[in-house]
């Protein structure tokens, strides 16, 4: 199959496109930055550039969509709309000019906001097929909370207000053709090698000694392996037309107390140290440092939106 992978040379796109190969796809990367990896199957192009875009997608028969201004620290907030939601329009005109029918869309668990309260257990949300999710087939006893793709949408942040609003974009093509098959897929945090996102960020703060625990450590983290997520990721070319939208998370789900002791163990580091700064000290201090970014113009490992997110259960 023919396939174009935008936001194909970043961290996930990278390992999507090695599995894709290795499935005998033929890959197309389309990306700001042309790909370490895969220098020549790169096509260097902005996902806001609408006519290169639509030109990128002649003979691919389905797309990856994972291209998306995501860092907690974007400047201007408006990038996000910019990139994330005018980004989806463009690729709706580019589906549609290039008949193009597939389209698999990687938005977020951010849609949900932070510590959603939620008491039902849901399933696959979808049009024109019924099944199991596997987020359900993986779930543990006790994590009824845990929200489901069924779950009251609530984004707290312009990235998930702005991954939510694509998704409503991409429903709406779906919705015009029968024949379009859209996966909207809203992964967990992922780590993995050569990623330096916030759980790298994290690791490298227990492995210099300079990590000090904001809140009690007992709220719950979802994650998700990279190479796990690519592998389901592939899988979800055989799906039949219709709409499908998957939570996707590795399980257990463990509080921030038991991560930080594998975390530890695996450094091979003797943790006895309970010391915790209150969560409300600690969200002054990422407001603080707010405020010194914004002055400066410069980018901080701490931040309001990350010590929320750290201390909530996501």
């Amino acid at each position: 199959m023919n396939i174009l992978v935008t936001g194909g040379s970043g961290f996930i796109g990278t390992n999507l496109v090695t599995d894709l190969l290795k499935e005998g796809h033929n890959v197309t990367i389309y990306d700001k930055h042309r790909s370490e990896t895969y220098p020549d199957r790169c096509i260097l192009g902005d996902i806001r550039d609408k006519e290169q875009l639509t030109q990128s997608l002649r003979g691919i028969e389905a797309v990856y969509h994972l291209a998306a201004e995501h860092r907690d620290d974007v400047q201007p907030t408006s990038l996000y709309y910019e990139v994330n939601v005018g980004g989806a329009e463009n690729m709706v005109y580019a589906l549609k000019k290039n008949n193009v029918k597939r389209l698999i869309f990687t938005s977020t668990v951010a849609v949900y906001g932070l510590n959603p309260n939620v008491a039902k257990v849901g399933g696959l949300q979808s049009q024109g097929a019924k099944g199991e999710s596997v987020v359900n087939l993986l779930r543990t006893p006790g994590n009824a909370g845990t929200p489901d793709e069924d779950s009251p949408v609530k984004p707290f942040n312009d990235y998930g207000k702005s991954k939510f609003k694509a998704e409503t974009i991409f429903n709406k093509w779906a919705d015009s053709d029968h024949t379009h098959c859209l996966i909207t897929v809203r992964p967990t945090v992922i780590f993995g090698e050569k990623n330096r996102g916030n759980v790298y960020n994290l690791l490298n703060q227990l492995a210099s000694g300079k990590f000090i625990k904001v809140g009690k450590g007992i709220n719950r983290k979802s994650m998700a392996y990279v190479l796990n997520l690519t592998s389901f990721l592939v899988t979800l070319l055989k799906s039949s037309p219709g709409q499908f939208v998957y939570n996707y998370a590795d399980k257990p789900d463990l509080c921030m107390n038991e991560l930080i002791d594998v975390f530890h163990g695996t450094l091979g580091k003797n943790h006895k140290n309970n010391f915790h700064i209150p969560y409300a000290i600690g969200l002054m201090g990422g407001y603080a440092f707010d405020f010194l970014a914004k002055v400066t113009g410069k980018t901080y490992p701490i931040s309001s939106i990350r010590i929320k997110k750290f201390c909530a259960d996501t």
